[in-house]
């Protein structure tokens, strides 16, 4: 008896219809005179997907399948449909060089069908992370709580598909973009990994995953970023970038290993983030008036202090779009280069390729600049070629590290610089802390009383001109309570608290004696300047922020 096997028949049917319509396409190619080609077994070029949207392409009957620079080899089902024109048209207006094939229905359906991997897929050249820009944004959408990156992370760790590694990646760095996170941390404990955002200067729990899943995505993160796999006995940095539509968000990866593993640290530089006008940086207006003034001087040094996270790059960014005009020369020494400002030339200090701040002061000296900014001082060789560049017609911006507007000087005379010049060549001393800003829609009026109104009265006591305290109450603060505008945090945003001090006849005749930070206090107090505490605790009675929030970027224990 013979038994007939159905599906096997059917099998041979399809494939006999298959090279049919190969054979067919093969002759049509030869009539239309573009070269024929069978995708079955030919390779495709993820990154080719990117060039155009899944939906454009299926319904001009077409796939970009390869890519290189700006040469790219397209299939086609056939050139004269009017939509398929239309789109080779559209990618020649791009800029693309197109290379056009015929293919069949089937060539055509693997090409598509690779789309559903394209969001997974990250490809990197020479450090860049290049993640299509409707994929992120889609991420980014769904994202508008600390809850939601969560459960988008916890939906993909369910998934045991090779790409959801690459997945992970993808929601991680997407939330932190959407909920503008300074930092993302990865740490490895003793059972499984932690991951937590830094949100307005405060690191937050997002959630815990397993080892295993990290070690992956350890190995991602470090392809990535240009670092070595085999290594995890030493800490290691590395950088790459994401690219989106209208800008590029730079990421700087630390590694550094513990007794659970490696814990990761990528710091997320976005432009956005950066690009503050100085009116909104939070500078009492007193003070901005003051800078306005000192920033158009033709030369001089314009520091701003303060500890790492305290926003002096995001202030020095916004003097200089103040005073940039097409009719003078900027230069920028930066490491890392963090926002991108155009008519300004920028270049990134390496101090590992032997181009450290001081060589590339040096270097942009001989570019006959008008305004030099320097990332940061903090050797006595650009100390030095800083001080003689603020003397010698220039204006420089730059930033120290030290704890308030009164430690610049000592600070430099600890790097090498004669005190006979510090007075001459800075105009102004800036320092400034970030402090996170109530939630205007949930925070909650109190009364002051005890330990908080007998700082605030001490405070304001000690102001020495009452024009500050103009319009201000002084019996109510505020306090944080947490709603879903804020995640539930209390604070949404920062806002800078500032301090300063003028070289005027005093401070230099108190810097010749090689002072200390309270002789340099002492003798600026006739500027009638707020310090730190004072113009954060006009910003407490204002409604901005609250006592514990001060506290806990300005010691405020000395005060009482």
């Amino acid at each position: 008896m013979i038994k007939f096997d159905e599906d096997k028949q059917k099998d041979r049917i399809d494939t006999l219809h298959k090279k049919e319509e190969e054979e067919l396409v093969s002759t049509l190619s030869s009539h239309h005179g573009v070269p024929y080609l069978d995708l079955s077994t030919h390779p495709i070029n993820i990154d080719a997907l990117r060039i155009i949207k899944e939906a454009e392409a299926r319904e001009a009957d077409l796939a970009v399948f390869n890519v290189t620079d700006k040469k790219i080899e397209v299939a086609v089902l056939s050139p004269d449909k009017e939509k398929t024109a239309q789109a080779i048209e559209d990618l020649k207006h791009r800029g693309y060089i197109p290379e056009i094939f015929m293919v069949s229905h089937q060539s055509l359906n693997k090409v598509w069908e690779r789309y559903k991997d394209l969001s997974y897929s990250f490809q990197t050249k020479s450090g860049a992370l290049d993640i299509s820009n409707e994929e992120i944004m889609e991420v980014t959408k769904k994202v508008t709580s600390l809850s939601d990156v969560k459960k988008m992370i916890e939906g993909v760790l369910s998934l045991k598909r090779a790409y959801r590694i690459s997945k992970i990646l993808e929601i991680i760095l997407a939330g932190a973009i959407a909920l503008k996170a300074s930092d993302i941390h990865l740490e490895p404990e003793d059972k499984d990994l932690r991951l937590r955002y830094r949100l307005d200067g405060v690191l937050t729990d997002i959630l815990h995953f397993d080892s295993e899943t990290f070690e992956l995505l350890l190995s991602r993160i470090k392809l990535v970023s240009e670092l070595k796999l085999n290594i995890r006995e030493k800490a290691q940095d590395g950088r790459f970038s994401i690219k989106l539509t209208d800008s590029e968000i730079e990421v700087r990866t630390s590694l550094l290993p513990g007794p659970y593993g490696e814990s990761v640290v990528m710091r997320v530089l976005s432009p956005d983030t950066i690009a503050v006008a100085l009116e909104n940086l939070g500078i009492h207006p007193r003070l901005l008036k003051i800078l306005e003034g000192e920033i158009r001087k033709p030369n001089g040094l314009i520091l701003t202090t303060g500890p790492t996270g305290s926003g002096k790059t995001t202030t020095l960014y916004a003097f200089l779009k103040k005073i940039y005009t097409p009719d003078i020369k900027v230069v920028t020494i930066e490491n890392p280069i963090e926002y991108h400002l155009e008519g300004i030339v920028q270049t990134q200090a390496e101090a590992e390729k032997g181009y450290t701040f001081a060589e590339g002061l040096r270097s942009a000296l001989r570019q006959d600049p008008d305004v030099i900014m320097v990332g940061e001082i903090r050797d006595n060789e650009t100390a030095s070629v800083a001080v003689n560049a603020a003397l010698t017609g220039h204006l420089v911006l730059s930033t120290l590290h030290t704890n308030n507007a009164a430690g610049s000087f000592p600070r430099l005379l600890d790097l090498g610089v004669n005190p006979k010049v510090i007075s001459s060549a800075i105009n102004i001393s800036i320092a400034q802390r970030l402090v996170r800003k109530l939630c205007q829609t949930c925070k909650k009026e109190v009364a002051l009383d005890g330990a908080h109104k007998e700082l605030i009265e001490k405070v304001v006591k000690g102001i020495v001109d009452p024009v500050y305290m103009e319009g201000i109450q002084t019996k109510n603060s505020w306090t944080s309570v947490g709603c879903p505008e804020c995640n539930n945090l209390g604070f949404k945003g920062r806002i800078g608290i500032f301090e300063a001090i003028l070289v005027d006849n005093n401070i230099e005749k108190v810097v010749i004696n090689n002072p200390s930070e309270r002789d340099i206090r002492e003798a600026a107090r006739v500027q009638k300047l707020l310090t730190l505490v004072e113009d954060g605790i006009i910003k407490v009675l204002s409604g901005i922020t609250t006592i514990e929030e001060l506290d806990r970027v300005v010691d405020l224990s000395n005060v009482l």
